[in-house]
């Protein structure tokens, strides 16, 4: 089936099977920072940003995002400016084992577009759809209050 999407600010046309998921037709496409981790949607770690709502792309057929708008961990940078999720993520050793950290720095990013000054509760609570069996949430929680702190004394 062929769909037109806009994925990192770039209108595309593709052809996909009706059963292809997001994820797969990112990761097909040169998109690697969407991880497929659970396929199922419980872990978080696949997901994207599709007309403005953090959603995992496991879960998600590529054509139910026909004519939508989509943006991966990579399109949140802007040339070779990290986002300052994806900044504070790196200068507060958050990174972890790397598989969790693309979804849960997009589910960040998403979320302080609609509350930018969270407390840690906060972000704890938008974590809870991301699952981390690393170290665990702390230093990506601590990366986000940093993120938003810089920001905002910029």
């Amino acid at each position: 089936m062929k769909i037109e999407v806009t994925v990192n600010g770039e209108s595309q046309e593709w052809e996909v099977p009706v059963n292809q998921t997001l994820l797969d037709a990112l990761r097909l496409r040169g998109l690697p920072g969407t991880k497929r981790v659970c396929e199922s949607g419980e872990c978080g770690a696949c997901a994207v940003i599709v007309d403005g709502l953090a959603l995992d792309s496991c879960i998600l057929l590529a054509v139910q995002a026909a004519g939508m708008s989509i943006v991966t961990v990579e399109g949140l940078s802007t040339g070779s400016q990290l986002h300052p999720v994806q900044e504070a993520f790196t200068q507060n050793g958050a990174i972890q084992c790397g598989f969790c950290i693309p979804g849960m720095i997009v589910t960040a990013a998403n979320y302080l577009e609609e509350n930018p000054s969270p407390t840690q509760e906060e972000i704890r609570h938008v974590f809870v759809g991301n699952l981390c069996r690393c170290t665990g949430y702390k230093k990506p929680i601590e990366a986000v209050l940093s993120a938003v702190r810089d920001d905002d004394t910029s």
